[in-house]
Formats: structure tokens, sequence, C-alpha cells
């Protein structure tokens, strides 16, 4: 099972959006707090719809706790400034991916202990970046089919 995970989420709707896509896709949703809202808020528990409780959730209170539980292993970071595009790495079913806040994205102390797991996803128009939901969807099912997960 693929495991996103969002640094820090803002906005609860988006938070809500990724709970569903997780669901569809059968993989695990790390959150790590502090958030900028409830969990228990209606405007998640709405965008998740009847999925919620469906959904593989482990919340994380602070990114010590993530980083505990993330142990030696080695995750995929989603950035603007990414050093692979989103579609090239071979993912495994078992794979971490991280992308960052809405507002603040990832830590940079992050983003220079793990360089060379840093993906983007190319922008070609005149936008500052993709919504997080967005971001969320095309790289859930991009790994996903890389890994193999789709395939009957």
């Amino acid at each position: 099972m693929l495991n996103l995970v969002l640094f820090q989420p803002q906005i609860p709707p988006n938070t809500g959006n990724i709970s569903r896509q997780c669901v569809g896709m059968n993989a695990r949703l790390h959150i790590i707090g502090p958030t900028g809202f409830d969990l228990g808020d209606n405007a998640v528990r709405r965008a998740g719809l009847d999925h919620w409780d469906e959904l593989h959730l482990s919340v994380h209170k602070n990114p010590d706790d993530f980083l505990k539980w993330l142990g030696d292993r080695t995750p995929w970071l989603v950035t603007k400034h990414g050093r692979i595009r989103y579609d090239k790495p071979e993912f495994g079913s078992e794979d971490i991916i991280i992308l960052g806040s809405e507002t603040n994205g990832l830590p940079e102390e992050w983003l220079q202990r793990w360089p060379d797991t840093t993906l983007y996803i190319p922008i070609t128009g005149k936008i500052r970046s993709y919504n997080l939901a967005n971001s969320a969807g095309i790289i859930l099912a991009q790994a996903s089919l890389k890994a193999g997960l789709f395939d009957k």
C-alpha cells in the first residue's frame, strides 16, 4: 500500500479530497500536524463524503513523530523545485510520498536531507503552483501505475 503524506495541511477541503483519492486508490494517508483545522471538521468530511470510514489514516502529531515512524526509509518529496519529473521514478508498492502544506511547502531541512528523491510536476502555464489535492491525485495515480497496483 502506498503511503501519501500531507505535511501540516491547512485547507480542509483539500485534505477531504485527498482522503477520497486515497480510498479510491487504496493508499494510506498520513497527516503530519499541526494542521490548520480539526480532522473532525465538516469541510473535511464533506469532501471525503461517505468514504471517510474506509480511509487508512495515520495521524502524526508533529514532524518529529513522523520522522520516528519513517525511520531509515527514504521518502519521495513533491516540490516545485524537485530534481526528478514525477513520471520518471520506478515507484514501489510501499513507497512514501510527501507533499507540503498549501502555504509553506516542505521544510527546507527535509529537502536538503533527501535531495535525490525530490519530485516535480511540470508547470507550463503562468501559474505559481498546482492545488494540493490536484498534485496529490497526479502523483498518487502515477505512483500506483508504476508500482503495478492497478494490474489485475
